[in-house]
């Protein structure tokens, strides 16, 4: 039997935390994925500001995580490259944390994985969530995609005609998990 997929799933301090929590669901319900979660103080924060989850309710939803860490565990398993996994995604990603992504700033668990995951040339994922840009985050954007990143602003699409904030979520998400390789039947496929 083939051991789970490892995927780490980065949460900094951006609004958009209903895409992490949803990210965090569908990766935990797969049986071949095992999901290690590094949060961020920040993230904590801004969770509890958009879904109301702090304190133990926060950290009972985060235990569908197969491990959790916080940003400053910077000697856990995700700063290593010889921890193997097949990809990392920070949902949502802060401006500060793309600086520090795009810039080798790895002071913290959550900014060291991603160095170590574009060190090591696997898929790294950023879900970016900002409006409007200012020139250094466009630049920030270019040099982490550059460095090997995959830049996704979380944009959701409208062809697939949402009707709920739930289904626009998952438009998202579906594109995440498509770039990780996960197969998921969360939205229908553009046929033309």
């Amino acid at each position: 039997m083939d051991a789970p997929r490892r995927i780490v799933l980065g949460i900094s301090g951006a609004s958009g935390m209903p895409y992490a929590l949803r990210l965090l669901y569908i990766l935990a319900d797969n049986t071949d994925v095992e999901t290690h979660v590094v949060i961020s103080d920040g993230a904590r924060e801004v969770l509890g500001h958009e879904t109301q989850l702090t304190g133990s309710d926060l950290d009972e939803r985060l235990t569908r995580a197969t491990r959790v860490y916080s940003q400053h565990e910077i000697a856990a398993a995700p700063a290593s490259g010889s921890w193997q996994h097949q990809g990392m995604v920070v949902c949502p990603c802060s401006m500060a944390s793309l600086a520090a992504i795009a810039n080798g700033f790895g002071a913290n668990l959550l900014h060291r994985a991603a160095d170590v995951t574009l060190k090591e040339h696997r898929p790294l994922i950023l879900v970016v969530r900002e409006t409007p840009l200012n020139l250094v985050h466009l630049r920030n954007m270019t040099a982490a995609a550059e460095a090997g990143a995959t830049i996704m602003p979380a944009c959701p699409g409208f062809y697939t005609r949402p009707a709920t904030i739930e289904q626009l979520v998952d438009h998202l998400v579906a594109r995440i998990l498509d770039q990780l390789g996960v197969p998921h039947d969360l939205s229908s496929r553009w046929e033309g």
